[in-house]
């Protein structure tokens, strides 16, 4: 397959500080494993006839501890908080940094890289005159506004029909994947693609529209570099294994992966480390056997709100997880907080941004008293339309729970559901090597955390709450979407049916369900004669 790429630029994972007692919203690395594993087949042998390509999205430290054979399943790897630990670096400072991520790592991997080419048909192959016309003009168009608006929408509409075949109940109440980091994968594996299984792929990614998808999603990615949101990727080959030039190169060039020899367990864990601040330690206790390719993929995000609260005000109160039950949280709370809010009526739903620095929003939709499916209401969502929606900001009180979540989900049943299921049967991979390979597993794992950030002085502690004032309280089931302002891309997206499922739950008494969050009672007749019933949200289901 043919692409055409400007050189790859430095993988940066900044590193932050985390000094202060409390933080805003940070998800947790998200880190994509790509094994290609010889099944029956010794590594010596070249004359491979069956591979296996095994896909981790993993967010914790350490396999089991007992050794995988042949054909017992890999085992997953669970999930911890990452978040780093160090001061910020100044940008003038980055490039040692990355520097040392690249210098520290064993024996890099090289090859003559052929010459950049365009982006073939998915059909394979592109005319010498489609070449030169492209490789001109494909570089320019990929930075064009409307080339970043379809990657965005490509990535929402990937994400949504992925986030609908997540389903949620009391053993799994909360879903969060990252749209972004699934796009990131089968983008990648796209280039090792090739004629029908290079058609699927790019028409699930939504790129079959857009002739220049892969170098789009690289300046997508070396955009968001410059942000608070970070992306590292590598890729380690096992001694004796040669993918085709053309594969190492296009997803070095492209993607950043830099290709390096594997040289055993302890050079994984050390580039994890180093990655994630030293939050993530052991993260490999075994290699699984055959292994022959492997792709590691981080992504972390860290912000800060633009109006932090203020701790002193947090406080436990009750979420509704549905009209029966609730559960104790720690609840934030801004007594006049700046927020850009409104109710959706065909969804019966509101619908909240919270706006972080550096161009990152936090969309919340909430349904309306009852309505507390929210899985039900993702296939209805556009979310770049309620984006677009959103007023402007009012000062009202507010209140958002505090959580920390991890996620992991298989994602093999999804994808066949939607239509990838070749993939996992036979797909033509001829592009990574030669040989027949399938994937034979997706693990999805991420983690995500909302505190506060900071604390400011603030003469709110003897405020009065009248009725007059518009609230908003977010203490019931919600969807959210982690996005990129400047494109309305979402990063995450998730479903929050628990925030605190570690914790009991209560069974709601009769004389709760006619209070609202602010202790105002619940009276539709008289509410809607309140000229402030529309700025007000938020309660339990009735």
């Amino acid at each position: 397959m043919n692409i055409s790429a400007s050189p790859a630029s430095s993988t940066k994972l900044s590193s932050e500080n985390f000094s202060g007692t409390l933080t805003s919203l940070a998800v947790l690395p998200t880190k994509r494993l790509l094994l290609l594993v010889c099944q029956g087949w010794l590594l010596m042998d070249m004359d491979l006839r069956l591979l296996s390509l095994l896909l981790f999205c993993v967010c914790r430290q350490g396999l089991t501890n007992g050794e995988v054979s042949n054909d017992a399943p890999i085992p997953l790897v669970p999930l911890i908080p990452l978040m780093p630990s160090h001061p910020k670096e100044e940008s003038g400072t980055s490039a040692p940094r990355t520097q040392e991520l690249q210098n520290t790592s064993p024996t890099s991997y090289t090859t003559t890289p052929p010459p950049l080419v365009t982006t073939s048909s998915p059909g394979g192959g592109s005319s010498e005159e489609d070449n030169q016309q492209q490789d001109g003009g494909c570089r320019a168009q990929a930075r064009r506004p409307k080339s970043r608006q379809a990657l965005a929408g490509a990535i929402q509409r990937l994400g949504m029909k992925l986030l609908g075949q997540m389903k949620t109940g009391p053993e799994q109440p909360n879903v969060i994947i990252s749209p972004l980091s699934i796009s990131l994968a089968l983008s990648q594996l796209a280039l090792g693609a090739m004629n029908e299984t290079e058609e699927l792929l790019m028409h699930h990614l939504h790129g079959d529209t857009m002739p220049c998808y892969h170098m789009s999603l690289h300046n997508f990615l070396e955009r968001l570099r410059k942000s608070d949101l970070q992306v590292a990727t590598r890729l380690y080959l096992q001694p004796g294994f040669e993918p085709k030039p053309e594969f190492i190169h296009q997803s070095q060039d492209v993607y950043d992966s830099e290709p390096v020899t594997l040289e055993g367990l302890a050079e994984v864990n050390e580039w994890v480390e180093r990655a994630t601040n030293g939050k993530v330690t052991d993260f490999l206790t075994s290699l699984p056997p055959n292994l022959l390719l492997m792709l590691i993929n981080a992504v972390h995000f860290k912000g800060e709100w633009k109006a932090r609260f203020d701790p002193r005000f947090t406080s436990k109160d009750v979420f509704y997880i549905d009209d029966k039950h609730m559960v104790n949280v720690d609840m934030m709370m801004g007594p006049k907080y700046p927020l850009s809010v409104f109710t959706d009526n065909d969804l019966e739903a509101q619908v909240a941004r919270f706006p972080f620095n550096n161009q990152m929003s936090l969309l919340i939709v909430m349904p309306m008293n009852g309505q507390v499916n929210v899985s039900a209401l993702t296939t209805k969502l556009n979310i770049s339309d309620l984006y677009n929606r959103l007023p402007r900001e009012i000062s009202m009180q507010v209140k958002l729970p505090k959580f920390k979540l991890d996620y992991s989900q298989d994602l093999q049943e999804a994808l066949t559901n939607i239509g990838m299921g070749e993939l996992f049967a036979s797909p033509n991979l001829a592009a990574i090597a030669e040989g027949p390979l399938l994937v034979s597993s997706v693990q999805h794992k991420s983690s995500m955390e909302i505190t506060e950030e900071g604390a400011e002085a603030a003469a709110a502690t003897s405020l009065v709450i009248s009725r007059s004032n518009p609230y908003f309280s977010l203490n019931q089931p919600f969807f959210f979407a982690l996005m990129d302002d400047k494109t309305q891309a979402p990063v995450f997206l998730g479903v929050i049916t628990n925030p605190n499922p570690g914790a009991p739950a209560m069974q709601s008494s009769g004389g709760s369900a006619n209070l609202d969050k602010v202790q105002f009672p619940i009276d539709d007749k008289n509410d809607k004669n309140d000229k402030h019933y529309h700025h007000s949200f938020g309660g339990p289901p009735k």
